[in-house]
């Protein structure tokens, strides 16, 4: 039985990425931004009517090239219902992160908790858009500006969503995103940075390649950088991702009119205001043990979902210290993100959901 799994991977006819591949084989360059590399930034500029948009390594290096480039210092608010690498980054910065807990709805951070949260250690908010739900983006900028903080937006989940007329990543000082092969719009690797200043774009660009041009010194950078290899993976998917949202879009709604409402919640909901991507499908359980039974009956049928995300951030055991976020540690142990992907086939869908009903 063919096993399936939370995603799948798209892949484009192989041809398509050949036919890049020969353009690599042809230039011979394949990394230190490359042709491939500088037309993908082009392409996906365009498509995100964004100035200051630049390709990087990984979601995760983004998100600490986003912390140096702004210059945060001291402590980090932060949400704890989201991957690690939106808190191992602060980490990794030698910075701390205050965690305010989730809103019980969409699962994003709590925007009405923040202010109480500040300091004056505070220098920054770093928020993620679960599944690709908008944050409270209005009232992030408000108290921001008040206490003249940054804001990075982790829009790993938020490729290809729109809200109020413009990408979703157009909001916060910075927002960054990833391209790893799980996510809607891939690079196999891959990652983004995106701003709204030609000044902090150009400090952006110098710390992702060591921080230097030529023999030049400017700052202190990292390696950041991406290959033509994954530039080619790139370009050739942005030319499907009309078809692979759409595809997304099919398996959502069966979800949709099949599970049994009456015993879920479903934190993702498509407002007038937003053009979704359908990144994900987490549905949240009644209690721990009825989702323990559905993962269980789920991969005897060669099924897996997934907790995601779990564990709760602020519960990572390489923490120094423990900060309570009772809403997010309760989600993060009943919530189930189910099978989706362009190809999958109706009668699974269908199965996945006459399992969870039966066990609810």
């Amino acid at each position: 039985m063919e096993r399936i799994n939370v995603t799948k991977s798209f892949l484009p006819p192989k041809e398509e990425y050949q036919a890049y591949l020969s353009k690599i084989w042809e230039a011979s360059w394949l990394t230190n931004n490359g042709p491939l590399v500088v037309e993908l930034e082009d392409k996906i500029s365009k498509y995100l009517n964004s100035q200051y948009f630049s390709f990087v390594g990984n979601g995760t290096i983004a998100l600490q090239i986003a912390i140096k480039a702004l210059e945060l210092e001291g402590e980090i608010i932060t949400t704890p219902f989201s991957y690690c690498a939106t808190t191992t980054s602060i980490i990794w910065e030698n910075l701390e992160p205050v965690f305010v807990d989730i809103n019980p709805q969409d699962l994003n951070i709590n925007a009405d908790l923040i202010e109480a949260a500040i300091t004056e250690k505070t220098s920054g908010i770093l928020a993620t858009h679960v599944y690709g739900n908008p944050c409270d983006v209005e009232k992030i900028e408000e108290i921001a500006k008040k206490y003249n903080l940054k804001v990075i937006y982790d829009a790993a989940h938020a490729f290809g969503v729109e809200y109020k007329g413009k990408s979703l990543l157009e909001y916060g000082d910075i927002s960054t995103c990833s391209f790893h092969s799980t996510k809607v719009f891939h690079t196999v690797e891959g990652g983004s940075i995106n701003c709204h200043s030609e000044e902090l774009h150009e400090k952006v660009k110098l710390l992702r390649s060591f921080g230097h041009i030529l023999d030049n010194y400017y700052v202190a950078g990292i390696n950041g950088k991406n290959s033509e290899f994954h530039a080619a993976m790139g370009l050739c998917n942005l030319n499907h991702l009309s078809s692979i949202i759409s595809g997304r879009k099919r398996v959502f709604r069966i979800y949709d009119n099949l599970l049994n409402w009456d015993h879920l919640e479903k934190p993702t909901e498509i407002t007038p205001d937003l053009v979704y991507n359908f990144a994900y499908y987490p549905v949240v359980l009644e209690n721990t043990e009825i989702t323990a039974k559905i993962m269980e009956a789920l991969n005897k049928e060669n099924i897996y979902p997934r907790r995601y995300f779990y564990p709760s951030l602020n519960q990572l055991k390489y923490l120094t210290n423990y900060q309570s976020c009772p809403v997010s540690e309760d989600i993060s142990c009943r919530v189930l993100s189910l099978p989706l992907y362009p190809d999958l086939e109706d009668k699974i869908v269908e199965n996945i959901s006459e399992i969870i009903n039966s066990n609810l």
